[in-house]
């Protein structure tokens, strides 16, 4: 070989190593309706560089803050065809691809915060892994708090609400399940045309923790609270497992860890947000008003039947639902 071919040989092999890894490069496209700038936002980008210099740029990632990627709904269906990868989103949006993630959504199931502690400890691994079994990946479940009932007009029985314009999210199926155990003729709407529905008085009601009225601006078109918990809402960080599952097994594991610290962090956070919260929309003129005690016993009366119709036409295990109860029932028992 002349010496022009041994060093154009040696050129081209020396190219070919330094342009390899950039072909394995893997990156994934991630939406949120969280904005820009948000705790959300923030932590899973300082995740995120930490991930691609961990993996020396094998794995890097692309974020679509604010909402630009569309709802739960076309999130869920770009991730299906493969112009996302991932998202931030809410337990009830998960359901059309496993029902069972709604095992926290089920109406006045819980009753305090200790209670949801207890029972996440035990079961949220359970959920996590029939979510992975599946098609989707989650790093840990992520707080919001809980959803009160919200609205233009004065209220506090099942009787009023059922008189007003209640907004459920458009195909969240399990909240309009629930809605409609209660007897609720609900409205879906994405969640970008709530203020609008608001406004416009196509709506005039909604159940939401206070965190999520505050950055939607919605408290703004609300008057009245009603002061009793009726949904635990919570949300996930999840990526497509068939995009993930190109990620080799050490980069996988890198990954795993700081994603999960990432969603521990807003975890713990949210909760303090959520009291916060709930002090603002108080200081900010809602008439946050206490239930009496009977309408209190017929709102729980309506949610323990419409969890029990949930579980009877399959929307959730019967299994999980029962293991909820007892790790309930340890709780409560030990609290006597």
């Amino acid at each position: 070989m002349t010496t022009f071919k041994l060093a154009l040989a040696t050129a081209v092999t020396a190219a070919a190593l330094l342009v390899a890894p950039l072909a394995q490069a893997l990156t994934f496209k991630i939406a949120t309706l969280s904005p820009d700038g948000s705790a959300w936002v923030k932590v899973l980008r300082q995740a995120a560089a930490e991930i691609e210099r961990q993996t020396a740029g094998r794995v890097t990632f692309k974020f679509y803050p604010g909402g630009v990627m569309g709802d739960d709904k076309t999130v869920l269906r770009k991730i299906h065809v493969g112009q996302l990868h991932g998202a931030v989103i809410t337990a009830g949006g998960l359901t059309q691809h496993y029902t069972d993630i709604q095992l926290y959504n089920l109406p006045m199931v819980f009753g305090s915060n200790e209670e949801v502690d207890y029972v996440r400890a035990r079961m949220d691994p359970v959920l996590l892994a029939g979510l992975r079994a599946n098609g989707f990946v989650a790093f840990g479940i992520t707080e919001v708090g809980f959803a009160y009932a919200m609205a233009k007009k004065e209220f506090s029985s099942v009787a009023d609400v059922r008189t007003q314009k209640v907004w459920v999210p458009d195909g969240d199926l399990g909240s309009a399940r629930t809605l409609q155990a209660f007897e609720i003729s609900p409205i879906p709407l994405s969640i970008a045309d709530v203020l609008a529905g608001l406004q416009t008085g196509l709506i005039g009601g909604v159940a939401v923790p206070p965190v999520g009225a505050i950055a939607l601006q919605w408290h703004t078109h609300l008057k009245h609270v009603l002061d009793l918990p009726l949904l635990y809402v919570y949300g996930l960080f999840t990526l497509s497992e068939r995009q993930y599952s190109k990620v080799d097994q050490a980069d996988q594991k890198i990954m795993s860890t700081e994603f999960t610290k990432a969603v521990n962090t807003v975890d713990a956070d949210a909760r303090r947000d959520h009291l916060r919260a709930i002090s603002a929309l108080k200081s900010q003129g809602l008439n946050w008003a206490p239930a009496p005690a009977a309408e209190v016993a017929e709102w729980q009366a309506y949610a323990d039947r419409a969890s029990v119709k949930m579980v009877e036409d399959g929307f959730v295990s019967e299994d999980l639902y029962v293991s909820l109860l007892q790790h309930l029932a340890e709780l409560r028992d030990g609290a006597r």
